[in-house]
């Protein structure tokens, strides 16, 4: 039973190269080019969204943001299209993996850092410090500080991964079950499945949101040295 469960989330195919994996991008080719030219209900909503997450995530980042806002916007969608895509019947889900996750948070991670010591060195130490420890705590907090540091795009990887596997899993029992069960039970457990499907709907929002505002908060961290 465990095999046949955690197989549901093996990207590996019969072929010598995963095809699974193409339906991180290839979901994209399926949006029609009429969204991108003529103005409709479901480009209203997506500028609306975007509109909102840009007011956000500028609050969160300064007024001297530059292009930082549209980097998180851009990641906000991608993570959510995959999320979304995901809860689909046959459809590979990317973003329970944690090699897709940590693609994602780990170059992007280190990018800030990179650009903080380089470029804003004392801003960085300075952080390691928090403002008010007593003199005799300092070397503890730098220790914690730098650990919490270290662990950040883990922390970001596994959340996504942990959230978005558990749902998944969860439809697969229920799935199993509904396959299995007597007659009475059937309406029971469809109405299971078209809750946790919706409920999965909106997790798949929360986290590709919740994803999007910590990396903005960890970048707020190196950019407002300036502001």
């Amino acid at each position: 039973m465990m095999t046949n469960l955690f197989s549901a989330f093996d990207p590996a195919t019969s072929m010598n190269l995963s095809l699974n994996w193409l339906s991180t991008f290839l979901g994209f080719l399926l949006i029609p080019s009429t969204y991108w030219m003529l103005p409709s209900r479901y480009n209203s909503l997506m500028k609306m969204i975007q509109t909102k997450l840009h007011l956000e995530f500028k609050t969160l980042l300064g007024e001297d943001s530059g292009g930082f806002s549209i980097l998180f916007i851009s990641l906000f969608m991608f993570i959510l299209f995959n999320n979304a895509l995901g809860l689909l019947p046959y459809v590979f889900t990317s973003s329970s993996h944690l090699i897709y996750t940590i693609s994602l948070a780990l170059p992007l991670w280190l990018s800030i850092m990179i650009f903080g010591w380089i470029n804003h060195t004392q801003h960085m130490l300075a952080h390691l410090i928090p403002e008010g420890s007593p003199g005799p705590l300092m070397p503890l907090m730098t220790c914690i500080e730098v650990i919490s540091n270290l662990i950040r795009p883990g922390s970001l990887a596994v959340r996504l991964m942990a959230n978005m596997i558990a749902g998944h899993m969860f439809m697969i029992f229920l799935g199993d079950g509904l396959m299995n069960s007597s007659i009475q039970w059937i309406p029971i457990l469809m109405a299971c499945q078209i809750i946790l499907t919706l409920f999965e709907a909106a997790v798949a929002v929360v986290q590709a949101y919740v994803f999007s505002t910590l990396s903005t908060l960890y970048t707020s961290e190196v950019t407002y040295e300036n502001t």
